[in-house]
């Protein structure tokens, strides 16, 4: 059985904000019938495990109103349309943290939630760090701790961590560094 649906026509620019677009395709799916689905247009995100040679990862702490809850994350943010992941990723980590490093070695790329957004996260190890100076963008409030990468792992495994993004990265960092 072929599962592709077949676009017949699209109503674009429902919604066209700042960070992301709405757009409606109205669709034949596998078996024949019409349907429709609503897109979400995200240039996508980055986002960095920075991990001290102690084993210690820098985390951001910040509101995060859809979720109506302070969440603990990975340094991240969202890409400009073209933007280079790797580049964005060295730019947010500095951002947030202070720290930069010299090399970012690439984890994976992972959609959000595919069901109806295209934004994809390009996750990255960062190691090797040095502190440069932290320079938050206007309207950006944050903390910063840093916390050991089995306890954070730990967290994850009870469900303490809630953001996906920092779930996987945290996963991959603690199977690559132990």
């Amino acid at each position: 059985m072929d599962l592709k649906e077949k676009i017949l026509s699209t109503e674009d620019n429902l919604f066209n904000g700042r960070i992301f677009k709405v757009k409606v395709h109205d669709i034949i799916l596998p078996d024949g019938k019409p349907s429709k689905r609503e897109i979400v247009e995200h240039h996508g995100g980055v986002g960095v495990i920075a991990v001290t040679p102690e084993r210690e990862v820098f985390m951001v702490k910040q509101y995060r109103i859809a979720a109506d809850e302070i969440m603990l994350e990975i340094p991240a943010g969202k890409l400009e349309q073209g933007e280079d992941p790797y580049a964005a990723g060295m730019r947010e980590l500095e951002e947030e943290t202070g720290y930069c490093t010299d090399k970012l070695e690439f984890l994976g790329e992972y959609y959000a939630t595919p069901g109806y957004c295209t934004e994809k996260l390009s996750i990255y190890l960062a190691t090797n760090l040095k502190y440069k100076g932290q320079h938050l963008d206007p309207g950006e409030f944050l903390s910063i701790s840093k916390i050991p990468l089995y306890t954070l792992y730990e967290m994850v495994m009870n469900n303490e961590i809630r953001d996906c993004k920092t779930a996987i990265a945290i996963l991959k960092a603690k199977a690559i560094i132990g």
